[in-house]
């Protein structure tokens, strides 16, 4: 095996930046050493390969989940002269790609440098401008509309303002994990890789810490707390996306026009999913205040708690906005909770979402890649 600082410079001069450089550093030493190999999809991954150029770092940090298990069974962890560490690692090449194969590519730097600001100044201000047009007609203050939102914005000015907000976001994320795909260059998918990319997607089966017992904490202690607070806001969100969509159907298909009682099903799934997603993503900012600092990047963190802020805001002013819809205070719940919605949707590209979407193809590139005998034993053969 050559020298680590040759396999660096090597890295270099296959287009990796300083962040790529480090995980290639880090995974070279992890390959010789192989104690993590059984922990999650990372080091089976890792040993199938000699080098470690950017797409192939953009790979492993978006496969791995940062569930902390290597840190703390690693000999060569910091104190060590070594001061391997991997999460950290991973998650500031998490952060590069964010910005690398965002469409457009200004609009990925910005978010990834002030994530928090411009989540909640974006949300402010479209909740402000929405309140605005409410009172420049006359109905933010109004006697109670029976929950009549479309009395306040007619349904073809909330189509005609949310259809191209959600169009670009479909758009841009579109071009962003097909920049990603391309990079990897994984090969034909079959319907077995498929099946299982997308149970270990759903399941989020690599945060359980590679042993069962979930991630480790700042105590060192382990905890499903992480797994469990990331499949409520997975399925809180989802949940509250299907209401929308069924919402949909019934306007155009069957007719049937806003507001629902409680007890259609569009109200019961955005009443558990706005619960879970509220519970959920408070979780995960408590979380984020416990993680042991080794296993986070600090300059990520911003770019984190602006899609948990806005998402823990999409769930509660809906909520608020259900329960008070008879009131004075619909027009004015109603700006706000769109005004947050569209600055989610608006963002999505940008940060932990595209995260998701990176981590579900790189969880698809291992499905597909395990299946195919290793280059490394046809060279040796």
């Amino acid at each position: 095996m050559p020298p680590l600082d040759a396999l660096i410079r090597q890295a270099e001069s296959l287009g990796a930046g300083r962040p790529e450089v480090e995980v290639a550093r880090v995974m070279h030493i992890c390959n010789a050493c192989r104690y993590c190999e059984g922990f999650c999809a990372v080091f089976p991954a890792m040993t199938r390969r000699l080098e470690f150029p950017a797409a192939d770092a953009h790979y492993l940090a978006n496969l791995c989940h940062s569930c902390g298990a290597c840190l703390h069974a690693c000999q060569y962890a910091p104190p060590h002269e070594f001061a391997v560490n991997v999460p950290r690692a991973m998650a500031q090449v998490r952060r590069e790609t964010y910005a690398r194969y965002a469409w457009p590519r200004p609009f990925g730097a910005a978010y990834e440098r002030n994530g928090l600001v411009i989540a909640l100044a974006l949300a402010a201000g479209l909740a402000l401008f929405l309140a605005l047009g409410a009172a420049r007609q006359g109905s933010l203050g109004h006697p109670p509309l029976g929950g009549d939102f479309y009395r306040v914005f007619p349904h073809g000015l909330m189509v005609g303002l949310f259809a191209p907000v959600f169009g670009f976001a479909l758009l841009a994320l579109g071009i962003g994990v097909r920049r990603f795909w391309q990079a990897q260059a994984p090969g034909p998918a079959s319907t077995a890789a498929v099946g299982e990319a997308t149970r270990d997607a759903l399941r989020l089966r690599y945060l359980d810490g590679g042993h069962g017992e979930g991630c480790n904490e700042e105590d060192d202690a382990f905890t499903p707390a992480r797994r469990r607070a990331h499949h409520l806001t997975l399925y809180g969100f989802a949940l509250c996306f299907a209401a929308t969509c069924v919402a949909t159907l019934y306007h155009y298909a069957l007719g049937r026009v806003a507001p629902y009682e409680y007890t259609a099903l569009p109200k019961l799934l955005g009443l558990v999913g706005g619960v879970m997603l509220t519970v959920g993503t408070a979780s995960l900012a408590w979380l984020q205040r416990r993680r042991h600092p080794l296993h986070k990047d600090p300059a990520q963190t911003p770019m984190d708690l602006g899609f948990i802020a806005l998402l823990f805001l999409a769930a509660t002013t809906g909520l608020a906005l259900t329960a008070w819809r008879q009131s004075s205070a619909l027009a004015l719940l109603l700006s706000v909770h769109l005004g947050v919605v569209m600055a989610l949707f608006a963002t999505l590209p940008y940060g932990k979402f595209a995260h998701g979407v990176f981590r579900s193809a790189a969880l698809l590139k291992w499905a597909i890649e395990k299946r195919r005998p290793s280059p490394l034993v046809l060279k040796d053969d």
